[in-house]
């Protein structure tokens, strides 16, 4: 299998290569250059299907003739210490918990999966990576976590500065060691415009062995299909009519990933892209004009994204093709009057804390179902971070605080520690000459 640009099919390289540059040298993101036939694997999984076996199977089928079996169950070991767990709510409607990592969010399976190849790959040479990523929130918790204390590389994260959870801002800011949290004064939009501009920087790229962990990196996205797959399986014997997923989508990673396992062969009917205010998919699926913007603040702020990388995967894998993207994928948005609504009543009716981002996925699913199109389907919401990430939020829904996970607690007491730059190139230029040697 080779990874292609997706501005340019003959840009090909290896995983290895796709995994430690990030970026294509054409700004492009690199995806499969070919697809998976997996159906009839998948369709033999079941409830007892483990979800290392899951993740081994699709790596193996991905990187065949790049790695052996034996690397491949090195990296599924090392990555996943941790599984999702799948409530259901009632016959319509479950519940996919994908926050029992690490750091509590469900970018923990990217995350570490991606911490886990690499380690995979340099611990055969005296190559070295830093890694450059953006984050609205819950990336840079994730890859904060899973690179601590990983030989031979250096993790530098973006933030912007006001714009994340106290709690998410602690985990982020508070490892130390080979880890730098950079707080930018702008949106995760800049972050991220930021993060591009030096991999296309002639001079930083050949400073630094730059590589990426946002869902920009090949290597964040494949683990993400992982899950769906796994909720595939232990839902199956139940299934009668179609099945959807609702996923609160920000820089649409997640839904990629979704939509990859889709094209491999997973029978799902279609997806709910739930966005807050940012809501430039939805629009492009109600009008066929994709129109970025300045992101605007949220309840939901890891999903503050006003022009979404991911959004070219998309395009690339229907082929530019609107009638067909939106065939399967159904955009909504929802308020954060209706973030807060929905956290309150969750926790009435079903005794469940849910996250305000989790909130925005439960919230359009319910109004999908409501749907003709939603009417005799199952959907799955993905629940895509712990609740108490967001203290300040639930407690104004609900009145009530979640409790504490033990990762969440150790963050809280620990002192912050991050360097607080502009938002230009020259300024990120200029604080890597300090933090990177």
């Amino acid at each position: 299998m080779k990874f292609v640009s997706t501005r340019n099919p003959l840009v090909r390289v290896t995983f290895q290569e796709a995994l430690f540059r990030g970026l294509a040298p054409d700004g492009g993101l690199y995806i499969p250059s070919e697809g998976l036939e997996l159906q009839t694997h998948f369709q033999a999984l079941d409830r007892q299907s483990s979800f290392h076996e899951i993740a081994a199977l699709v790596t193996a089928y991905l990187l065949k003739g790049e790695l052996d079996a034996g690397a491949v169950h090195r990296i599924v070991r090392n990555a996943f210490t941790f599984e999702p767990k799948l409530v259901q709510v009632d016959e319509q409607l479950s519940i996919l918990e994908l926050f029992h990592g690490p750091s509590c969010a469900f970018k923990d399976f990217g995350a570490s999966f991606l911490a886990a190849a690499m380690e995979e790959y340099l611990q055969s040479s005296d190559q070295r990576a830093v890694i450059l990523t953006a984050t609205s929130g819950d990336t840079g918790s994730a890859v904060a976590t899973a690179f601590h204390g990983k030989k031979n590389i250096d993790v530098v994260i973006l933030y912007p500065s006001g714009r994340v959870s106290p709690l998410q801002e602690k985990q982020l800011t508070t490892l130390g060691g080979n880890i730098t949290a950079l707080e930018v004064d702008g949106s995760f939009d800049d972050c991220q415009r930021m993060v591009k501009a030096a991999f296309l920087d002639p001079d930083l790229s050949k400073r630094y062995p730059l590589t990426s962990a946002n869902s920009i990196s090949l290597g964040r996205l494949i683990p993400q299909s992982f899950y769906y797959i796994w909720a595939f399986a232990q839902l199956k014997d139940q299934l009668k009519e179609e099945f959807f997923f609702s996923v609160p989508s920000g820089n649409f990673g997640n839904l990629t990933a979704g939509l990859n396992a889709w094209k491999w062969g997973l029978p799902v009917t279609g997806f709910v892209a739930a966005t807050n205010a940012n809501d430039v998919v939805p629009q492009y699926l109600e009008t066929g004009i994709f129109s970025p913007r300045p992101s605007q603040l949220t309840y939901s702020n890891a999903m503050d994204v006003g022009n979404p990388s991911n959004f070219e995967r998309m395009e690339a894998l229907f082929q530019k093709n609107w009638n067909l993207m939106r065939s399967l994928v159904f955009g909504d948005r929802v308020t954060d009057a209706e973030t807060l609504e929905t956290i309150r009543d969750v926790k009435a009716q079903h005794n469940m804390f849910l996250c305000p981002h989790t909130a925005v996925g439960y919230k359009a699913a319910r109004r999908f179902l409501a749907t003709e199109a939603g009417d005799h389907g199952h959907i799955c919401v993905l629940s895509t971070a712990h609740p108490a990430k967001f203290l300040e939020i639930v407690e104004r829904a609900t009145g009530q605080t979640p409790e504490l996970p033990p990762p969440l607690v150790a963050a809280s007491v620990k002192e912050k520690v991050s360097f607080k730059i502009g938002n230009t190139l020259a300024d990120l230029s200029q604080i890597l000459r300090q933090v990177i040697h």
